[in-house]
Formats: structure tokens, C-alpha cells, sequence
């Protein structure tokens, strides 16, 4: 184990516990989450790890393959950055999980990992979970996935201030192998749905950094579109919340760019939950077109398309896909691909073709297969 061996090779002891939690693709419900509507996520094989051992009261020492660096800090004094800033965020909630205990007072922590960093594959969240199960298994302090997925958000959110929804940490902590998990992010209930799809994920290889960029702003113009819909529907909570059937009224009572923007999630909230009902009975054409419908309300009314994205999306088109769309917030990142397994040779020759051709390079194409959420793993 990488992770394992990192720990070793600098702190020269082995480590006491060891976690692994996934990534994930949103099959569909883009912008839901933090709107309280549904999202549709499913697991990926590749995982992030996470081993711990003690270390001195007040002190949290960090190393990543991702840099090889050794990050050593006081998690008390809310200066961390980069990813450290994540793990530090965790160490807070595991160690107030855990306050009775008093068990956990520093921690040395290795990191690694498979799941691409900006790729709108849920990288932070894989970290967090997979953080919380190692210091949760490290201070003997029981938690079960909810409660790690809880951990989780807080750290990204709170520690952070990447002002996400549950959707990420809940699929890492909850997963289960071929099956999708309809999450409804108001209420924090969960379903699993059956999953018999072919997936292809393809990664454009731009990049994205959330916490201070276009996903806080979004997520500002959502509550400014709720507080004007309020004069019309006083009890309005969440954006995903009016109805459908209102659309028009909707319009009436919002200005740009706050209608585009509360259309969309709308329509995304209703596109999810028929989503979820056509994979429950096996209707994958049906719900192909679902996630074009997705994509180009994303790209039209949300405005979190990029031209790398909209180029494969409609490549896989003219493929013949079944459908695709944006995954992972947009403005880069990857692009899902829904495909009959007799076609998926042709689809991939024809997606990496048209996008070598605009931009220089083939990018990577895998095959999506769902996998489950976190677990413990062995610290040798």
C-alpha cells in the first residue's frame, strides 16, 4: 500500500490504522445538492487512502505522494492550506466525535490515492471520508457512515469554506457496489437505485478550484434567487423546493442571471427524480436523454459548461451515445457517457478523434463501474 509505505519511509514506524474511501461521478442532479433537491451519484473504483498513527498532543504531521512534502501544524490555529486544510478540518470533528475520550490529540497522517485532483470526481470528499474512518479507527471512536459523512461535509464546509452540499461525502461513506444512491439533500434520505448502465467517463484535462471560484458565487445567486421567491412562497426553504408547475411565476419574479440559474435547478430537480425511477426499471435509453437535457441546461442556464466539455458532449452525440453530460460541478473536469455495450468501441474512437483534433492531445476515456463506499483497510 502506498500510503502505508509513505508513512513508513517518514515518520520510521508503522502506522495504526488505515482507510479507503471512493470517487464519484453525479449521474445526474447537477447543482441540486446545495439547493436541497436530489442528486444521483455513483462510486468509482479508483479510491484515495488514508493511514494514521499518533503523534505528540497539539500536533498534526502530514505527507502526500501528491507532493512528498511533510506538513507539520498545529490544526488549533486554522492556518492550514491546500489539502491540508481538509485533513485538519477532519481532525477537528473526529476529535470533538470523540471529546469524552479525549483520545485523539495528534495524529501523523499519509495520503494516498488514485482519484484525480480537480477532475469534478469528488477528490476532497474521498480525502475527507477516508480521513474521518482512519482518525475515527485511530482514537477508537465508533462512528457509522453517516455520521463519518456528516465529519466529512463539516470539514469541507466549515473548516474550509468550500459551500458544498452532502452529496459528495454521502456517496464516499454510503456506497454500494452497482448501484446509483438517490440522495434527497433537504431531508438527507437515501436510496439505492440498481444500476445496469455502461459508463464511460472521459477527462478533459481542465482543471478547477472551487473554494474561492465560480461554485460559491453560483451557490450566492441560489439564495439570492430564494429571498425574492420568498415575496411570492414565504415558506420556500430551498430553491429545488418550488414548483415545478410555477415556473412561470418563477420567471415573472426573477431578474438574470438569478432565473437562469433557479430554472435550472428546477428542471434539474425534477430531471433527477424521473432519473431515478427509469434506472429502477431498466429504461437506459429514456434516461440517456435525461442527461442530455442535463448538459444543456447546465451549459445554457447555469453557465458551468466549458467548450472541452461541450465538444465531447457533443461528439458523443453524433457517436451515437446514448447520452452524456458535464459531471462534477463543470468549468472543467470530466464528461459521463452512457453507452450500448456494441457501440462503445465507436464512441470512444470518435469522441478521442474529435477531440484531438481541437485541442492537440486524445484524452483519457475509462469505463465507469459502480463500487462501494468506504472501508477500513489493512495498515501494514
Amino acid at each position: 500500500m502506498k500510503a502505508a509505505t509513505l508513512f513508513r519511509a517518514t515518520f520510521g514506524v508503522a502506522p495504526r490504522a488505515a482507510a479507503s474511501a471512493p470517487g464519484r461521478v453525479n449521474l445526474i442532479g447537477e447543482h441540486t445538492d446545495y439547493n436541497g433537491g436530489p442528486v444521483l451519484p455513483v462510486a468509482l473504483g479508483v479510491r484515495t487512502t488514508v493511514v494514521a498513527g499518533p503523534a505528540d498532543a497539539g500536533v498534526l504531521e502530514l505527507v502526500s505522494t501528491l507532493d512528498g512534502r511533510l506538513t507539520r501544524l498545529d490544526p488549533r490555529d486554522h492556518r492550514a492550506a491546500g489539502w491540508a486544510a481538509y485533513v485538519a478540518g477532519v481532525w477537528h470533528e473526529v476529535a470533538a466525535a470523540g471529546a469524552r475520550r479525549g483520545s485523539l490529540t495528534g495524529a501523523r497522517v499519509a495520503v494516498a490515492g488514485d482519484v484525480p485532483v480537480g477532475a469534478g470526481l469528488a477528490s476532497s470528499a474521498a480525502l475527507t471520508v477516508a480521513t474521518a474512518k482512519a482518525l475515527a479507527l485511530l482514537a477508537r471512536t465508533p462512528l457509522t457512515p453517516r455520521q463519518l459523512a456528516g465529519i466529512a461535509f463539516r470539514a469541507e464546509h466549515d473548516h474550509v469554506g468550500v459551500r458544498c452540499g452532502i452529496m459528495d461525502q454521502t456517496i464516499a461513506a454510503l456506497a454500494q457496489p452497482s448501484h446509483a444512491l438517490l440522495i434527497e439533500c433537504a431531508s438527507a434520505e437515501a436510496r439505492q437505485i440498481p444500476f445496469r448502465g455502461r459508463l464511460l467517463l472521459v477527462d478533459t484535462g481542465g482543471r478547477h478550484e472551487l473554494a474561492a471560484g465560480a461554485l460559491n458565487r453560483r451557490r450566492g445567486e441560489c439564495e439570492a434567487a430564494v429571498a425574492r421567491l420568498q415575496l411570492e412562497l414565504p415558506e420556500l426553504t430551498w430553491l429545488a423546493a418550488w414548483p415545478a408547475a410555477w415556473l412561470a411565476r418563477l420567471k415573472r419574479a426573477l431578474p438574470e442571471p438569478l432565473r437562469a440559474r433557479a430554472v435550472h435547478v428546477v428542471g434539474e430537480t425534477a430531471r433527477t427524480r424521473f432519473g431515478a425511477q427509469l434506472l429502477a426499471r431498466g429504461r437506459l435509453k429514456q434516461f440517456g436523454r435525461l442527461l442530455y437535457e442535463s448538459h444543456e441546461s447546465c451549459r445554457r442556464l447555469y453557465e458551468c459548461s466549458a467548450p472541452e466539455l461541450d465538444l465531447v458532449v457533443a461528439a458523443a452525440k453524433r457517436a451515437g451515445a446514448l447520452g452524456a453530460r458535464l459531471t462534477g460541478a463543470g468549468w472543467g473536469g470530466a464528461v459521463l457517457v452512457l453507452v450500448e455495450r456494441k457501440r462503445e468501441a465507436r464512441i470512444t474512437a470518435l469522441i478521442r478523434g474529435a477531440f484531438a483534433r481541437a485541442y492537440g492531445r486524445e484524452p483519457p476515456i475509462t469505463v465507469v463501474r459502480a463500487a462501494g463506499g468506504v472501508r477500513r483497510e489493512s495498515a501494514r
